[in-house]
C-alpha cells in the first residue's frame, strides 16, 4: 500500500532501498598524472599541497601552456566542471579543477564567482578587497554581525571519457579590516574563519588547510578536498 504521495506505507522497505543505492555508487579511483586546471601560482601552490601525500604527480595547465576556457557557468561547481573538462579533453589525461570565491552576506553573496574577476586582469587583490570594504561602508556594516562571510570551494576531477568527480564545502568567517598578514592570496588577509583569532592571511599553510593528523583541514578548499580524498584517493 502507499500514501497519497506514492511512498510505500511504513517506510522501512523504501529507506533501506535508498540506503542501498547510496552505498552503490562507486567512485573513479585517481592515480598517476594529474592535470591541475589553474594558471594561477597561489592556487596551483595550495592544490599541489593537498596531493602530495597522496602521491599525484602534478602538472599545471599554466606549465602545459593550454588556454584558460571561459568561465560561463552560474555557480562554482560548473566553472570547475569547465576547468578541468577543458584540461582532460586537451591533454588525454585526467584533469583536477577548483573554482573558489569568497560570498559576501551583506553584499548579496557578491563578489561570489565573480571573485577572480574584482580583482581585474592585473589580479590586483588589494584593490579588490579595498573594493568589498567601500561597499560594505556604502551598506553601513560595520558590526562583526554584519560583515559575515564565506570561502567556497568547488573541485572536480574529470576524465577524457568524460566521467566527474565533484565535491564541494565552505568555511564561514567575518572580514576585518583593515587587512592582515602576507601569506595565502586573495581575500585571505581579510577574511577571519570563526572561532579562530587568525586571518587566512595570517596563517601558514598548514594551519590554514594542512590535512590531519597534523592539521584540521580548515580552509574551505581543504574541507572540499577530505570529501574527494575519502572518495578517490588512496590513503597516504
Amino acid at each position: 500500500m502507499t500514501n497519497d504521495r506514492g511512498q510505500k506505507e511504513g517506510g522501512s522497505d523504501g529507506a533501506a532501498n535508498h540506503l542501498c543505492c547510496l552505498s552503490s555508487i562507486v567512485h573513479r579511483h585517481v592515480s598517476g598524472r594529474l592535470v591541475i586546471a589553474t594558471h594561477n601560482p597561489g592556487k596551483l601552490a595550495e592544490m599541489r599541497e593537498l596531493l602530495a601525500p597522496y602521491g599525484i604527480d602534478a602538472i599545471s595547465a599554466g606549465e602545459l601552456s593550454l588556454k584558460e576556457p571561459e568561465e560561463t557557468g552560474m555557480t562554482f561547481a560548473a566553472n570547475a566542471r569547465i576547468k578541468a573538462q577543458a584540461a582532460a579533453n586537451s591533454t588525454g589525461q585526467p584533469a583536477f579543477a577548483d573554482d573558489s570565491g569568497l560570498a559576501v552576506d551583506a553584499l548579496d553573496g557578491a563578489p561570489g564567482i565573480y571573485s577572480a574577476r574584482w580583482a581585474g586582469p592585473d589580479k590586483n587583490f588589494s584593490r579588490a578587497m579595498e573594493t568589498i570594504e567601500q561597499n560594505l561602508f556604502e551598506r553601513g556594516a560595520g558590526t562583526p554581525q554584519q560583515r559575515k562571510a564565506h570561502f567556497v570551494s568547488a573541485l572536480c576531477v574529470a576524465w577524457p571519457d568524460g566521467h566527474l568527480e565533484e565535491f564541494e564545502a565552505c568555511v564561514d568567517g567575518t572580514l576585518v579590516w583593515p587587512p592582515r598578514g602576507d601569506n595565502g592570496f586573495g581575500y585571505d588577509p581579510m577574511f577571519l574563519p570563526d572561532g579562530q583569532t587568525r586571518t587566512f592571511g595570517e596563517m601558514g599553510s598548514e594551519e590554514k588547510h594542512g590535512l590531519p593528523p597534523r592539521g584540521k583541514g580548515l580552509s574551505h578548499r581543504a574541507r572540499a578536498f577530505l570529501k574527494l580524498a575519502e572518495a578517490c584517493l588512496d590513503r597516504p
